[in-house]
């Protein structure tokens, strides 16, 4: 039987043009006051796209950071529109381009799924049908009337994909939007995916995660520098990609890092003593953080790891001083660089060369130093041409490249990076994890939330285990991880029972499942 075309696209080019209606006010704006002439400069982010996606698949979309993959989807969503060609899209498209897109940051969890789900054209009516289901598979519940701003990173991820994928949607895209989900959570997540499919649903997946598309997409296609490298089995185009990307001359990759040496010396650079932190939402008290006890010593590379909502981000902020405790102290020695969020402290104005400049002002460094590290940053971001571009053209991963260069030429003594990695592609990540190895000789600490258990067990030396606000654990990284997939498994299987259970009742009593 012929499979049904939700997308067809033929020959799509997009172009980013610097007189074009792509530029807004404030662009031209700022370029006026910078005293900028425009040139007539043209860069075209895809060339020629030709492809067809259809019912019933999950189509994995991969390539590295810059190579045209968040242009494709704005232009699947219709945010784009292509400057050659043509595309054909049938379907209601419900889309996840990047964490948090289109939230209100001052608006509660609650609030913003009837900002999105109206966004999306949803009624109010049909929204206040799906709402208490849409908290409970995001998990959120504790947080959900909670301010945005408040949320981790994690924890945005969690409620847009909720969101996108329990609306209904024909065709749902998601580019990087899980990279930030914890274990337990890309799992419910993929189950999900899996049942929008076999309702004859279209997915499509952009993720630098190659194995994850590897297993759990029908088909792939890989993307550089805007035009289509290869297409077809997931994973012989994720074979063809990994043999692209060039091995480094001075180590292995990342998946064949050694263990980072441990030269840990008795010089505290972090300490928390009986630290809480307390959020109060309508009169009620909530702890995101409440006992911790730990200290961080110089040469320390310390992993955080822990589910959604666990502490986690809450405790980088507190070290960054955006957070005051409510209970217990906190102290830090010597400079710190803080990396909170893939393209925190950018203005999207501004070029990727502009920002530099600005983030290391506002981090406190001279504009004469600044200078004198522009070009070392700018060479191991290795952006290309994009570093002349605005920033709001970047996508995720180029941001995450951005930021990660400028703090770490920076050369703090304390280094704090939330996530920031989640989106770099598998090249870059492999030159991050080297450099973070490097710095522990100049560096007094350095202190990396991630999701990713292989990054913790092979170059941290030690790590933190958050569960539910509490330290459960604190020590050898592979111990950590254990424990916490440990955790994770339990959970997995308890969820499974539960389910299970409500099955049969559901069957028993006569109630239809809706």
């Amino acid at each position: 039987m012929e499979q049904e075309r939700l997308i067809h696209a033929k020959n799509v080019g997009i172009k980013y043009d610097s007189k074009s209606r792509r530029e807004d006010f404030q662009s031209i704006t700022f370029d006026i006051l910078k005293g900028k002439k425009k040139k007539n400069e043209e860069f075209w982010a895809l060339k020629g796209i030709d492809f067809d996606a259809y019912k019933g698949e999950v189509l994995g979309i991969i390539g590295s950071n810059g190579a045209g993959k968040s242009t494709l989807c704005k232009t699947i969503t219709g945010i784009l529109t292509p400057d050659k060609g043509e595309i054909d899209v049938k379907g209601r498209v419900s889309a996840l381009l990047s964490m948090g897109t289109g939230f209100d940051s001052s608006l509660s969890g609650r609030d913003n799924i009837y900002l999105n789900g109206m966004m999306l054209g949803i009624s109010k009516k049909e929204i206040d049908k799906y709402v208490e289901a849409i908290i409970a598979f995001a998990g959120l519940e504790k947080f959900i009337n909670m301010p945005i701003k408040t949320y981790s990173s994690g924890m945005k991820a969690r409620l847009g994909f909720s969101v996108a994928s329990m609306l209904n949607p024909e065709i749902l895209v998601l580019d990087e939007a899980l990279n930030t989900g914890d274990l337990e959570f890309r799992d419910r997540a993929t189950e999900k995916m899996k049942e929008l499919v076999m309702g004859a649903k279209l997915v499509i997946i952009v993720s630098h995660s190659i194995s994850y598309i590897a297993k759990n997409c029908t088909r792939a296609i890989w993307i550089n520098a805007g035009e289509i490298m290869a297409e077809g089995n997931p994973k012989e185009v994720a074979k063809k990609y990994r043999a692209s990307v060039p091995k480094r001359k001075k180590s292995k990759r990342i998946l064949e890092l050694k263990t980072t040496e441990s030269h840990v010396k008795d010089n505290v650079v972090v300490e928390a003593k009986n630290l809480g932190i307390n959020f109060k939402v309508n009169k009620e008290e909530f702890w995101p953080l409440r006992n911790i006890n730990f200290q961080v010593r110089e040469g320390d590379i310390v992993g955080i790891i822990g589910h959604n909502g666990a502490g986690k981000t809450t405790l980088c902020r507190t070290i960054s001083s955006i957070y005051h405790p409510d209970e217990g102290e906190i102290s830090t020695e010597g400079s710190t660089s803080a990396l909170l969020s893939i393209g925190a402290g950018f203005n999207r104005q501004l070029s990727g060369l502009d920002n530099i400049i600005l983030s290391g002002m506002m981090m406190g460094i001279s504009k004469k130093k600044i200078y004198t590290l522009k070009d070392e940053i700018v060479e191991f971001a290795n952006l290309g041409e994009h570093i002349h571009k605005p920033v709001k053209y970047y996508s995720s991963g180029m941001k995450s490249r951005l930021g990660f260069s400028i703090a770490a030429a920076i050369q703090p003594e304390l280094f704090i990076i939330d996530e920031a990695l989640s989106a770099g592609d598998m090249e870059f990540r492999q030159k991050a994890s080297e450099r973070i190895q490097e710095m522990i000789k100049s560096a007094k600490a350095v202190m990396v939330v991630t999701h990713n258990t292989r990054f913790v067990e092979r170059v941290c030396t030690r790590a933190l285990w958050f569960h539910k606000g509490e330290l459960r654990f604190d020590g050898d990284p592979k111990e950590a991880v254990k424990r916490y997939k440990e955790e994770v498994n339990y959970t997995k299987k308890k969820n499974k029972s539960l389910k299970k259970l409500k099955t049969k009742s559901s069957k028993k009593t006569g109630v239809k499942k809706r």
